[in-house]
């Protein structure tokens, strides 16, 4: 629905409202569970990285870049995978799917939280959590849609 208005200084002004950010219904939790991968990756690179440079060679200007290039990825991943989620938490999940999965707002709730802490930390063990509770939605959001979708991982 549009309507017109004008302002004080005679500009139209057109204001629109719709039901949902994404009025297509196209949702699917693949998006999310690609960028938990790539936040699981980037964290054990990290890992690998720091265990062979040791001490003397975390100083190097190789080390220092690589380092900074895996951390920004992490981040921006970390932030993308919260973003999916919340969209499908959001817009897709409405209060009749409560009765089905009683569970829905906390897994949501932990998986932003572990997306924050993936952001925050160089941690192999939330990563994991991450990609187990991307998983865990992955079920419910085809669950709720009636349909069985193989949780398949592209790495």
């Amino acid at each position: 629905m549009t309507d017109t208005k004008q302002t004080n200084d005679s500009i139209p002004t057109i204001e629109a409202s719709a039901h949902c950010d994404g009025p297509c219904g196209v949702y699917d939790p693949a998006s999310a569970r690609v960028a938990a991968e790539a936040v699981q990756s980037m964290t054990k690179k990290m890992n690998t990285l720091e265990a062979n440079h040791g001490d003397s060679g975390s100083n190097s200007a190789a080390y220092i870049n690589t380092m900074s290039r895996y951390a920004a990825i992490k981040e921006e991943e970390a932030q993308k995978c919260k973003d999916e989620l919340l969209v499908l938490w959001t817009d897709f999940f409405k209060p009749q799917h409560l009765e089905s999965i009683p569970n829905l707002h906390d897994t949501f709730w932990q998986a932003a939280k572990l997306c924050s802490a993936c952001k925050a930390e160089v941690s192999e063990q939330h990563a994991q959590e991450l990609m187990d509770a991307v998983e865990e939605i992955h079920n419910m959001f085809w669950a709720a849609k009636g349909r069985e979708v193989p949780w398949i991982r592209a790495s």
